[in-house]
């Protein structure tokens, strides 16, 4: 499938995406409240940012985005099919990056949840998990 945007549109288009107050990391904030957890977002002083940290459990949360991190088994994590080199370098990079991060935040005793975008779709399912997570 060929790109039906010029370069110009296409740059435009990807520079409005959101990295951070995304629609699944509203979700996540909103049962965290509804469990009235105690949280806080994107916490600069610990490995990889996390998007939101349970500083009473040590937990760090990440909302992953399925195209941008390559969820598994997921229709959302399929590559462009144009600059094919550039996107598979630049997803695996994110891949790698938030491993590490995962690491070195285990190494400082924090644990790490990742929920992934396409989770979000069913709230129900999401919040059981959460609320095992923090009970």
């Amino acid at each position: 499938m060929t790109d039906n945007l010029t370069k110009k549109q296409r740059s435009n288009c990807m520079s409005r995406i959101r990295s951070k107050h995304t629609k699944p990391e509203k979700i996540v904030r909103r049962i965290l409240r509804k469990l009235a957890v105690s949280f806080r977002t994107y916490a600069k002083n610990l490995p990889g940012n996390p998007d939101i940290i349970i500083s009473k459990r040590k937990t760090a949360v990440f909302v992953n985005g399925c195209f941008w991190h390559l969820h598994n088994n997921c229709k959302k994590a399929v590559a462009p099919k144009s600059n094919i080199q550039y996107w598979k370098t630049k997803l695996q990079k994110n891949i790698m990056r938030q491993r590490k991060d995962i690491r070195n935040l285990r190494k400082l005793g924090w644990k790490s949840l990742i929920i992934w975008e396409c989770q979000t779709k069913q709230e129900c399912s999401l919040f059981n998990r959460i609320s095992r997570m923090v009970n």
